[in-house]
């Protein structure tokens, strides 16, 4: 129970990453604002907390408007009197396009949610954190530090994050906030469901991970859990890698 009596706000977390984590937090005793634009898969979120004893509530939230981000913030703490943990795990992919042809509205699109998401996230949680201190933990994407074809929005907008995480985290550093990242690599999420369809793609897409074979949800929400628990206390300003060494090798 690692995080027993701590409020935490989850962004994305009707599904993939974002529920696993809400899981875990509730299962190491937080209290969670299960956060999401679509309130039916938020509220099954809420119920699979529920049904094993953990305590949760949905909020709908638009990460890409900052008033709704604001409000989300405002709302945790009315409910549950204070924020100890804020996960900006909200995200979205972009349809492929080389950057010549690529929609001016689709990269505002991608950036909107995937950068400006988490400067909203930050900022709104950082203020409600100033006086007692607290932990924010941003998701980027292993495609911040490594190119993949087609994808240059989401390139854009998850190294932004891994730049906004250690920006933010020397800036509120003197109020005892952490802000730390995780970088995913091949995750078995809805992002990836269209992939999954095509056996032959599907196996081109393992065999370029390191054990041949892609990380689930859960496996990276331990990691969420651990950064945000006390036992990470020493853990600052830097985006942690969970990709079963994906980025590390030359394909």
């Amino acid at each position: 129970m690692r995080l027993e009596g701590k409020t935490a706000i989850v962004t994305g977390a009707g599904s993939g990453i974002g529920r696993a984590t809400a899981i875990d937090f509730a299962r190491e005793g937080a209290q969670v604002v299960v956060a999401d634009i679509n309130a039916s898969a938020g509220e099954e979120t809420v119920a699979e907390i529920e049904k094993t004893g953990g305590e949760a509530r949905f909020a709908k939230v638009d990460v890409a408007s900052y008033e709704s981000v604001e409000h989300l913030v405002q709302q945790a703490v009315a409910h549950f009197g204070k924020l100890d943990i804020m996960h900006n795990n909200a995200g979205t992919g972009n349809p492929p396009h080389n950057v010549m042809d690529m929609p001016i509205e689709e990269y505002q699109r991608v950036v909107n949610v995937n950068q400006n998401g988490v400067f909203y996230g930050i900022k709104a949680a950082a203020h409600a954190m100033e006086d007692s201190g607290g932990v924010i933990i941003n998701t980027a994407s292993i495609y911040a530090g490594i190119a993949d074809r087609k994808r240059f929005p989401y390139h854009a907008s998850k190294g932004a994050v891994v730049s906004m995480t250690k920006a933010a985290a020397l800036d509120l550093a003197k109020y005892n906030i952490r802000v730390t990242g995780i970088a995913p690599g091949l995750i078995e999420t809805g992002i990836v469901e269209d992939w999954k369809s095509d056996p032959d793609v599907w196996a081109i897409i393992e065999k370029a991970q390191m054990r041949r074979k892609a990380g689930k949800p859960e496996e990276v929400a331990k990691l969420v859990s651990f950064l945000a628990s006390d036992d990470a206390s020493f853990l600052n300003a830097h985006v942690y890698h969970v990709d079963d060494g994906a980025a590390a090798f030359k394909r």
